[in-house]
């Protein structure tokens, strides 16, 4: 058990109770941290972000943006931001939509938002630059018993999104969303390679090709 918050590791999964985790998500020295928690374990991460990983973050945001402009879809997104089950399980994605009629009594404050009121968002998109193997594994099973509808992994290195569809606590592989409707992975993936060799606006020239 962890006890105090000087105790507390970081960028692993150790065991904790729900009021270890709400300590350590309000200490100071930790406010840059990403925290997850999930069946009696959590996880705080504070590793630094690169450049890779805010491009990428960006690029995705602005073509699931675009996409949802072009398609008439109704998107709230979110950065960084936390989505608590209390005294379950909490996490927090690099990126996260609400999509359709859900979106519009959304909470305006900085509080973790509570599933049990909102619902869990249907799309959560984690930017793995260092942590794959756990993206993949034990936060896929966090995302599943949360609830999400599809969760989407931007593997850095090899320029590639592994995205998930999710129903019944389950999860499966997909290349087509159903959540934005049609949305083929394949250019989002094409985009990210893209991003090596044209600029932003480049980049977003040739989306909203794709999209119309």
């Amino acid at each position: 058990m962890v006890n105090t918050l000087s105790a507390v590791e970081t960028n692993t999964w150790i065991r904790a109770t729900w009021d270890d985790f709400i300590a350590s998500t309000e200490n100071p020295e930790l406010q840059k941290a990403h925290f997850y928690y999930d069946s009696g374990y959590m996880r705080i991460e504070n590793m630094p972000i690169g450049p890779v990983h805010g491009r990428d973050n960006l690029i995705v945001a602005s073509a699931v943006d675009l996409y949802g402009a072009f398609n008439n879809l109704q998107l709230i997104a979110f950065a960084g931001t936390s989505f608590r089950k209390v005294n379950e399980r909490e996490c927090q994605p690099d990126l996260a939509y609400y999509i359709g009629t859900n979106t519009q009594n959304l909470p305006q404050d900085n509080q973790p938002i509570d599933v049990d009121t909102y619902g869990p968002p249907q799309l959560t998109i984690e930017i793995s630059a260092t942590t794959l193997s756990d993206d993949l594994g034990r936060k896929r099973l966090l995302y599943e018993r949360l609830g999400v509808s599809e969760y989407w992994i931007v593997d850095v290195e090899n320029r590639r999104i592994i995205a998930f569809a999710i129903a019944n606590q389950g999860s499966r592989q997909i290349r087509t969303s159903s959540v934005l409707p049609n949305f083929a992975v394949d250019i989002l993936e094409e985009a990210l390679l893209r991003s090596q060799n044209e600029d932003n606006a480049a980049i977003t020239r040739w989306l909203m090709q794709q999209f119309q």
